[in-house]
């Protein structure tokens, strides 16, 4: 398993300084709050990729459908050619909260849905490096042959996570196509727009299996797909923190992140946030 941390708030400066606390105390992965209006996360981003050498660096998570996809295509392949090919793109449809939509209305759940699937087909297309034309119901693009950009380092693709819930099949085959799984537990009956259920390791476990089971029909590798989990962990105790994350490997997640969205003033993030990266990662013994 690989251990992450979620940033809930801060600017660039902090952003930078706290992943390199991060890479220092041996965590795998540093994540910022993408805003709609705020800090700008591929700007803190890139402010950690100059502070840091190896941590795993994206966003927790991009709200593609509220994004333009060229302009995530340029700011994810500009940062991973700089950091040398580190970066990871988290995506979902976008939180159901009405402060998103202070500057254009809701088009709808379907709609955001539609725009994911054409977005991230988008994002694959102009990674290639290659000439690039696209035609959907929500994007377009003539055809380009000249001044193409170069792709980013990693090769096929930058590895996209991709929020999934459960048991909604068009939902959840949507992630097992990509790199990684960011799980919402939706049972039947709960609106998809509402409070999420709590997600126990037991029904993490059987999403996990279908998860497999779909790439193994649709013969897609098993090898490198992740199944990323977040939650809480204490800073002052150690034994604590590993015995939350153990039923979560157990299950077979391949990434835990950490993230205490409780703490949201800026201040109190910075203390917070160094506290609990400089007790090192939640590993079971």
């Amino acid at each position: 398993m690989r251990y992450g941390f979620v940033l809930p708030w801060g600017d660039a400066r902090t952003a930078a300084e706290l992943a390199a606390v991060a890479e220092a105390h041996g965590w795998d992965g540093f994540f910022c709050w993408e805003s709609i209006w705020g800090v700008d996360a591929w700007v803190a981003l890139t402010a950690a990729a100059m502070r840091t050498s190896t941590i795993r660096l994206g966003t927790m998570l991009t709200p593609l459908p509220r994004r333009k996809p060229w302009d995530v295509a340029s700011q994810t392949a500009t940062l991973d050619n700089l950091s040398g090919g580190r970066v990871i793109l988290s995506v979902g449809l976008g939180a159901p909260d009405d402060r998103w939509w202070v500057f254009e209305p809701d088009p709808g759940r379907k709609v955001r849905a539609e725009m994911l699937d054409e977005g991230l087909e988008m994002l694959r297309q102009m990674w290639s490096g290659k000439s690039f034309g696209f035609s959907g119901k929500h994007y377009r693009a003539r055809p380009v042959e000249r001044l193409v950009p170069p792709p980013p380092v990693q090769r096929p693709r930058i590895p996209v996570w991709v929020v999934g819930g459960w048991p909604r099949p068009r939902s959840m085959r949507r992630a097992a196509r990509w790199d990684g799984w960011l799980p919402n537990y939706l049972p039947t009956g709960r609106s998809a727009e509402g409070a999420h259920a709590e997600l126990t390791p037991e029904v993490f476990a059987e999403a996990v299996r279908w998860i497999r089971e779909q790439r193994a029909a649709e013969e897609l590798p098993r090898d490198g797909y992740e199944m990323v989990m977040e939650g809480t962990t204490p800073a002052d105790d150690p034994r604590a923190a590993a015995e939350t994350v153990r039923p979560w490997a157990a299950a077979g997640a391949t990434w835990w992140l950490d993230a205490d969205w409780s703490t949201m003033e800026p201040p109190v993030v910075r203390e917070s946030a160094e506290r609990r990266l400089r007790a090192g990662p939640p590993r079971p013994s």
